[in-house]
């Protein structure tokens, strides 16, 4: 099931989930949509986070390892897996759609991908991914949307601006929402 990250607190208020996917153009929705995920399942028990990152020369047996093994200090884990090109190879494909096919038990397991060309949307691996999870997509933010975030996440903190400020911080933003 595909959502955007705004609906992400409404899909975690619903419940945790095993398997999510975070994917998008936009860095500071997804570094914040990974942080609500961990923070969830921190408040529900899971103890013990295991971060693999996917480089040259990456052993996926080692992902189907920390799947399986036994949690030494925590009942329940959080599993981590980044893929920063976006690219996991033909073995990396393979091991996606096992974890697809069959999520670790106890574990919640969150796959952190950057922006992905139409192409990788289409393949078996993401497919089998996006069927068997919650995939958020971070999407950018862009034109009059850019405002309207600008003003909520002002709100958020308390503060607000008026159209010209607001006008005025998304022509020097450029849609860099780390840069807001």
């Amino acid at each position: 099931m595909r959502i955007d990250s705004e609906q992400l607190p409404q899909q975690l208020a619903r419940g945790l989930k095993p398997l999510y996917v975070v994917f998008g153009e936009e860095l500071l929705l997804s570094i914040e949509t990974a942080d609500r995920i961990r923070a969830k399942a921190l408040e529900q028990g899971y103890g013990e986070r295991r971060i693999l990152t996917v480089e040259t020369g990456f052993d996926w047996g080692e992902l189907a390892m920390a799947g399986n093994s036994m949690s030494l200090f925590a009942p329940k884990r959080l599993l981590e897996l980044r893929i920063p090109t976006g690219k996991p190879g033909k073995e990396g494909s393979e091991a996606l759609q096992a974890i697809a096919a069959a999520p670790p038990e106890d574990t919640v397991t969150l796959i952190s991908l950057p922006a992905l060309d139409r192409q990788t949307l289409g393949s078996k691996w993401f497919e089998a991914l996006e069927a068997a999870s919650v995939a958020v997509h971070a999407a950018a933010v862009k034109g009059e949307r850019l405002a309207i975030w600008l003003s909520s996440r002002l709100g958020q903190h308390g503060l607000q601006a008026d159209t010209d400020t607001i006008a005025f911080l998304v022509s020097r933003v450029e849609g860099n929402l780390l840069a807001a």
